[in-house]
């Protein structure tokens, strides 16, 4: 059966969501018409919105609807601190525990040669410069513990050690409330390498 043609590039244009193949796309294009005609036009608004509005902070790289975000513009901030993560939604997350007062460098990725992302691709190259700013005295790697986020923790390091930087890995192990009989192995070897003194 064919499509409407309009029908069929929604459906398209959904599947740019990760994790949305053509049948959740079709669902959900199906949902958006015939069930929430007004969600449909209050997402279509937002993201028009976004997208006409946010850019990237020219310091930290994450979005935001100022050149300089709120973060990066708050004296209140540590600038002697530089934490790296991979998306915005981990240093959200990090700015949840409200334990870092530094300020931040967001990759918007991380390196996977498979997929054609290099260095170039996650701005390396901007995180260096940032990190030189003649305020940085540490820069925290807080990638995911992925292969793929050790692995740009690593390359990143390696980078800015050459340039005099003093750089840190936050630590990983056990989850705070865990029992040791219900965590993975690698997560307590992990644990008892990243053991300090009491």
């Amino acid at each position: 059966m064919s499509l409407p043609g309009t029908l069929s590039n929604l459906i398209d244009a959904l599947r740019v969501l990760p994790g949305v193949g053509p049948k959740s796309a079709a669902r959900m294009a199906y949902h958006l018409l015939q069930r929430d005609r007004a969600g449909a036009a209050r997402l279509s608004a937002r993201l028009t919105a976004a997208l006409d509005t946010l850019q990237h902070c020219r310091r930290c790289n994450n979005f935001s609807e100022e050149p300089v975000c709120e973060i990066c513009a708050s004296p209140r901030r540590d600038a002697r601190q530089l934490c790296v993560v991979e998306m915005p939604a981990d240093l959200n997350r990090l700015e949840e525990t409200h334990a870092y007062k530094g300020l931040y460098f967001v990759l918007m990725g991380r390196l996977s040669p498979l997929d054609g992302i290099g260095p170039r691709e996650i701005g390396l190259e901007r995180l260096i410069e940032r990190a030189r700013d003649g305020t940085t005295e540490e820069v925290i790697l807080a990638t995911n513990f992925t292969a793929e986020g050790e692995a740009t923790a690593h390359y990143a390091s390696e980078l800015l050690k050459a340039r005099g930087l003093k750089v840190s890995r936050i630590a990983r192990g056990l989850p705070a409330g865990g029992e040791l009989e219900h965590v993975d192995g690698m997560t307590i070897a992990q644990a008892l390498l990243d053991r300090r003194e009491v």
